[in-house]
């Protein structure tokens, strides 16, 4: 039985004298979170995901009456929340995200160390789509926590009671600990979150959300006195390629496709918008009859992401594609669901076919031999991820496929539709442009921490004066490069977090 959750009934928007005070905070916690040590701030992390677990069943049900998404989904998300916050907590224990680097003296060259330093505040703009795993406490907030730094998040309109009772959740656990004060807050509203963005004492800005949210965030970040990174994950048109052999097992892969673009009603980052199939296999009118005999239900989250889906299929048919089958909305606010399908002819680089449509629509494009399919693959824009569907272990279309779409992407999946997004060390939840703003950095995973630090290089500095990882000492006893060797604590901590 978990605690009921006492969430304000409407969440006003914050003043430009809110925001001033919540970022001073901010500013000034900073010291005190950057001297933290691992342990000290996993600890802060798991209190956290200990407090969310608490409240788990009442935090869904808020969530679910916003948005629509569902409890069984929602029940499974709030728990993935406490699990990510972990997983950071043991990443920060950890230590080798710090990049802690020592070059003793020699007789030609200095004592030189180096070191990832915290940048100090940043702001996180959560997404609509997550409330949990992407939203107010998802990856961006843990893995800035575990990395130093200070975190003001700009709560997302489509779920502001669910924002705001994981605010107070979070702010109590962390106040139980004996957290400094400022290491984590929030503003609302459109001006706010702008006002949050300029404000001087934010370093960095992390964005999960759409194309023209993210880049309005990049170009507003560009205009200050002083430029800051914003690490903005925006989607895309995610490409599923099935190989020749592939369509051997046509059911099967119709049936995952189905569940693949309508999972969330397609409202995932990950969602796949493209399939192409070898030509005269029919997957198009395979995964129509799938429609048919199983269509989904369930809503768009906003009237906005409904509006927008509705021109963007628009768009997609305005532009060559036709419909192959559809399924009508099962609600006055549903949307439909579209199965499109289009000539290869249509696909190139500046194409109206390949802009992201969010929501639960997908185009099949049929290549013709080897030579067109790398040519389609060549068209598309940058991705969060591709897949691969292949005839098995033995399939020799893979290597060349993986060869050609990786440039492409963030991640290649193979025999996986891509819906799924792990938080695991080898995790990367980025891609070139226009998937993200920085194709080097993840949102998830443990190299999510290296958007909020910078390199730090310390010559013939006293012991005394160098931060604790560098230090002769290893006190934290983290992973450490020494004289060009790796060296690892036989007993390195782990963070002792509970577990659900």
């Amino acid at each position: 039985m978990t605690t009921v959750v006492d969430a304000p009934s409407v969440v006003g928007e914050s003043t430009p004298q809110d925001v001033c005070r919540v970022v001073a905070a901010a500013a000034a916690a900073a010291p005190a979170v950057v001297a933290a040590t691992p342990a000290e701030r996993a600890a802060w992390l798991c209190a956290i995901a200990d407090a969310v677990v608490a409240h788990a069943d009442s935090l869904a049900a808020l969530a679910h009456e916003e948005t629509g998404l569902g409890l069984p989904r929602l029940d499974g998300e709030v728990l993935r929340c406490a699990n990510q916050l972990r997983f950071y907590a043991d990443v920060c224990i950890e230590g080798s995200w710090l990049g802690a680097t020592i070059d003793h003296a020699t007789a030609t060259t200095p004592d030189l160390r180096r070191i990832q330093a915290s940048v100090g505040p940043v702001a996180v703009f959560g997404a609509s789509n997550f409330p949990f795993g992407f939203g107010t406490l998802g990856n961006d907030t843990g893995s800035a926590i575990a990395a130093g730094s200070p975190v003001v998040v700009k709560g997302h309109p489509a779920h502001p009671r669910t924002h705001a009772a994981l605010m107070d959740i979070a702010h109590d656990a962390l106040a139980d600990i004996g957290a400094p004060e400022g290491l984590l807050s929030a503003v609302t509203g459109l001006a706010a979150g702008e006002q949050l963005v300029l404000a001087p004492e934010i370093a960095a800005v992390a964005f999960t959300g759409s194309e023209a949210g993210g880049l309005a965030l990049h170009r507003l970040a560009a205009t200050r006195p002083i430029p800051i990174p914003v690490y903005a994950e925006m989607g895309t048109v995610n490409a599923v390629v099935l190989t020749t052999a592939a369509v051997h097992r046509l059911a099967d892969l119709a049936q995952g496709a189905l569940a693949s673009f309508t999972m969330g009603m397609g409202q995932f980052c990950t969602k796949p918008g493209l399939i192409l199939a070898p030509a005269g296999c029919g997957f198009a009118a395979r995964l129509g009859a799938e429609l048919h005999d199983g269509p989904p239900t369930g809503v768009l989250l906003t009237v906005g992401i409904h509006e927008a889906f509705g021109h963007g299929v628009q768009n997609l048919l305005t532009n060559g594609a036709f419909a192959v089958a559809r399924s009508d909305a099962s609600t006055p606010i549903g949307p439909s669901v579209w199965v499109l399908e289009a000539d290869a002819s249509l696909i190139h680089r500046e194409s109206p076919l390949l802009r992201e449509c969010f929501g639960p629509v997908v185009l099949v494009v049929e290549y013709a031999d080897a030579h067109q399919r790398d040519d389609l693959i060549a068209a598309l824009p940058g991705a969060l991820v591709a897949s691969v569907m292949t005839g098995g272990s033995a399939d020799d279309e893979v290597a060349d496929l993986v060869k050609h779409l990786a440039p492409k992407v963030g991640r290649v999946a193979v025999d996986a539709w891509p819906t799924g997004v792990a938080t695991l060390w080898a995790q990367q939840h980025g891609g070139p442009w226009p998937a993200t703003t920085d194709p080097r950095a993840t949102s998830v995973g443990a190299a999510a921490l290296a958007r909020f630090t910078r390199p730090v290089a310390y010559q013939g500095t006293p012991q005394a004066a160098l931060p604790v990882p560098l230090q002769d000492k290893n006190a934290w006893r983290i992973v450490r490069r020494v004289n060009g060797r790796l060296r690892v604590p036989r007993e390195p901590k782990v963070a002792q977090c509970a577990v659900p």
